[in-house]
């Protein structure tokens, strides 16, 4: 089981994995020393859609080698964008990035019903892996970026995306927590009744592949002292694999909370449900993100 970033990386190394990347308007630092990294590790053969000018320039300026990418020259951001997924589509790649465009602008583009990725009866949205020092393992989470207030069924369908992605992590069976503001049964929060109905999903088999349970609060979901101390008996509480929040908001806090006030946190982050595994990274991340994101889509492609 891939238990850290580290691990993640070792293990593509270990097996030899490498994929075509394609990254959309590539024309900011961050995404092509990402890129430039992930070619120089051979986990990617990579293509850069976006201003040539620019992207040589940032090559210069960064001892980088433009020569170890496949530069298509599109100066125009929504060509670019276009062009990549069109690459995608057509067989070309094996994952998509978002470079500095704007995640609206990606996300239409995947979601073009004539010319986008998504698959008929398919679900897009976002599964983050959080490594923070004060937990033993990674942290499978969605979704951050895509369904602001998912109902009972996107939830499902969420639920079994977060277990593929750690599924490929070689988790077996993970472990998946359905998160409220309390693990009490109240009637009136919505995510209470979701999270019960859920978990009785994953006992009879419904949701496929994983362990469920829930309601749970997050202290308990993650602390097995919090959980003690409440007389939880659950085979979720204090060791989940995976977080199922009740709607966008409550999951981007937690995310941006972890990495902005808890020292030494790692995270990746992708796009599941289209054609091919699709890399998103705020614009504002580092280099380290964005080369973690690509590793997650890259064992994800490799083990789907």
């Amino acid at each position: 089981m891939i238990r850290n970033f580290e691990d993640l990386h070792a293990e593509l190394k270990a097996q030899g994995i490498c994929k075509r990347l394609i990254a959309a308007w590539a024309v900011d630092e961050h995404t092509i020393e990402a890129a430039a990294e992930a070619v120089r590790k051979g986990w990617v053969r990579a293509t850069l859609t976006g201003d040539a000018g620019r992207i040589r320039e940032i090559c210069r300026d960064r001892g980088l080698d433009p020569g170890i990418f496949r530069i298509i020259d599109i100066p125009d951001e929504q060509k670019a964008i276009a062009e990549a997924v069109r690459l995608v589509r057509e067989g070309e790649g094996d994952l998509l990035m978002k470079g500095l465009c704007s995640t609206d602008k990606f996300l239409r583009a995947i979601l073009h019903k004539e010319t986008g990725l998504l698959p008929p009866k398919e679900l897009l949205c976002h599964v983050g892996v959080l490594q923070n020092p004060h937990y033993p393992k990674l942290i499978f989470m969605g979704d951050m970026a895509v369904i602001p207030l998912p109902d009972f069924r996107q939830k499902v369908q969420i639920t079994g995306h977060i277990a593929d992605v750690a599924r490929a992590f070689g988790i077996e069976r993970p472990k998946i927590a359905f998160i409220a503001a309390t693990e009490q049964m109240l009637d009136t929060m919505p995510a209470c009744m979701d999270g019960a109905l859920l978990a009785k999903m994953c006992d009879r088999g419904q949701i496929r592949g994983c362990i469920g349970d829930g309601p749970l609060a997050i202290d308990v979901a993650l602390d097995k002292e919090s959980a003690a101390i409440k007389h939880l008996e659950s085979p979720v509480a204090g060791d989940a694999d995976g977080l199922l929040f009740p709607n966008l908001e409550s999951s981007n806090v937690f995310w941006k909370t972890n990495s902005k006030l808890a020292d030494g946190v790692l995270q990746a982050g992708m796009l599941v449900g289209a054609k091919v595994p699709c890399v998103l990274a705020s614009r504002a991340d580092d280099m380290q993100t964005k080369l973690n994101s690509i590793a997650e889509a890259v064992i994800y492609a490799a083990r789907r």
